[in-house]
């Protein structure tokens, strides 16, 4: 059973959260400001994060940085009633996880949260597998549906950062300095060339991508539920 820290300074969307998540199976760990939430994640045993970004002590996207500092491998997850882009793009970029905005869908909110949960247990595997899309590491290699998918290496390494991120949204930013190197980190258009390509090769209208999907304003990811094939 997971166990999830909720940061939040408003005790009833706490006990709103903590409702949703034992229904889901979840234990949960409270904590209304990010001095608490600092404090319960030293103290071991939390599998995964959910992190307002309003809190009295400290901005959340401080402690968002800081919980992933700590803690490299936890998933986070901002709950949050700001829906400005750029607030999304700095808490992805800082470490998040996800952004799931308020009001919130509690259904929604347990899939989201089942998702990073997953992808924080997946074993290293030189093959990693997308649906139909599969990326093998060792042989940089690609393939959809089983056929090869031929790549320049810089359209491999770009597929394996989307693939690796399981359908969880990257950003420009870190799309770019993963790829490019962090002096191309605001070369939008390098990325964006990149991306043309890719849906030309993987996306049966690249007009219309259900595999390569565009977060306006914000970044990339691989559909959560991509199709059987491209074709």
């Amino acid at each position: 059973m997971s166990r999830v820290l909720v940061v939040d300074d408003e005790s009833a969307i706490r006990r709103l959260l903590r409702a949703v998540l034992e229904r889901g199976g979840h234990d949960v760990v409270e904590a209304g400001d990010a001095r608490t939430a600092l404090g319960e994640q030293a103290r071991g045993g939390c599998t995964a994060a959910i992190v307002d970004l309003g809190l009295p002590d400290r901005d959340g996207l401080e402690l968002v940085a800081a919980l992933r500092g700590r803690a490299p491998e936890l998933p986070i997850v901002v709950l949050s009633a700001r829906t400005a882009t750029a607030d999304k793009i700095a808490a992805l970029d800082l470490g998040a996880d996800d952004y799931v905005t308020k009001p919130f869908d509690g259904d929604e909110l347990l899939a989201r949260l089942r998702s990073v949960l997953r992808r924080g247990r997946a074993p290293a595997d030189p093959v990693i597998r997308h649906g139909p899309l599969a990326i093998d590491r060792a042989r940089h290699c690609a393939t959809l549906a089983e056929a090869q998918v031929p790549l320049t290496p810089r359209e491999f390494a770009l597929m394996a950062a989307l693939a690796e991120a399981g359908g969880r949204i990257l950003t420009h930013r870190q799309l770019l300095e993963r790829v490019w190197g962090p002096a191309h980190a605001t070369d939008v258009e390098y990325l964006r060339v990149a991306i043309r390509a890719l849906r030309r090769k993987f996306e049966r209208d690249p007009n219309r991508p259900v595999l390569i999907l565009n977060e306006p304003g914000i970044g990339y990811r691989l559909s959560e539920s991509p199709p059987a094939a491209s074709d």
